[in-house]
């Protein structure tokens, strides 16, 4: 909870900052600061210029965590917290080198959930540079496409095509735009595995994501993108109902309400 709390603060100031409210930015990563030091959690880097060998070390022990916690973030936090000094691109590389390597060894499959797992806790990490850690996860998911391929895990495939959509819905780097484009292709690309009739839960949820990136989407007419918001919106209602899924429906609701305020069309 303490994560998830630093988390959001840290998000509502960027969007504070992104809208010019910088005083109001300020006084939230205020307390962010003190909640930090209450916590005892230092987002200082603990060394200027950590070697290849310091990365690798770190890689392998980050991912061995994952593995014997279970995906612990209670586990796994800390030791980010730790090491952030260690979460940019030179991590993104020896990830890559080092994932190649091992996926051409045995228990390549093994290997990959541990590293699915990893991208999914570092996409969500509170701490640190929060555009380095979305392209680690990034980076993560792309590697582990090349063993969880559609016609070999085409579940697993879908799945990790919705982390990458929130990953590109929530990505930093890069243009605003062209991230809501690849969000929507990696959903879309979900969509093709999770039917309604085999997958009406992961169906539905996946309507939600393409709903909200239809809704913030930049490229082509604002008009026409709240429609499809609309329309994605209103597919997941057809399994997220008020009787069976109280609070998925009360969410969806909320983003219609948001979506109609905007509309142009009717």
């Amino acid at each position: 909870m303490d994560a998830e709390l630093l988390q959001v603060i840290a998000q509502v100031a960027e969007q504070l900052t992104a809208e010019g409210k910088q005083n109001r930015a300020e006084v939230l990563l205020g307390l962010r600061s003190e909640l930090l030091d209450i916590l005892g959690i230092s987002e200082t880097p603990t060394s200027a210029n950590p070697s290849s060998q310091d990365y690798l070390q770190f890689l392998t022990e980050v991912l061995l965590a994952t593995d014997n916690s279970d995906s612990d973030p209670k586990v796994i936090y800390p030791l980010l917290g730790a090491n952030l000094d260690k979460l940019d691109d030179n991590f993104i590389d020896i990830l890559q080198t080092w994932a190649s390597a091992k996926f051409s060894e045995a228990q390549a499959e093994y290997i990959a959930k541990v590293i699915w797992e990893f991208s999914n806790l570092i996409q969500q990490f509170p701490l640190g540079n929060k555009a380095n850690n979305i392209e680690i996860a990034i980076a993560g998911y792309k590697q582990v496409l090349k063993v969880f391929t559609r016609e070999i895990k085409r579940e697993s495939w879908a799945a990790i095509q919705t982390n990458l959509g929130q990953a590109y819905r929530n990505r930093i780097r890069g243009e605003r735009a062209l991230n809501l484009e690849l969000a929507i292709t990696q959903y879309q690309r979900a969509l093709s595995v999770y039917t309604k009739s085999d997958f009406p839960i992961y169906w539905a949820m996946t309507q939600i994501n393409l709903g909200e990136a239809y809704r913030n989407r930049i490229h082509d007419h604002k008009a026409e993108n709240l429609e499809k918001a609309i329309a994605r919106y209103l597919l997941a209602l057809s399994v997220y109902t008020e009787s069976n899924f109280p609070y998925y429906w009360a969410e969806i609701q909320t983003n219609l309400a948001e979506a109609y305020s905007q509309r142009m069309l009717g």
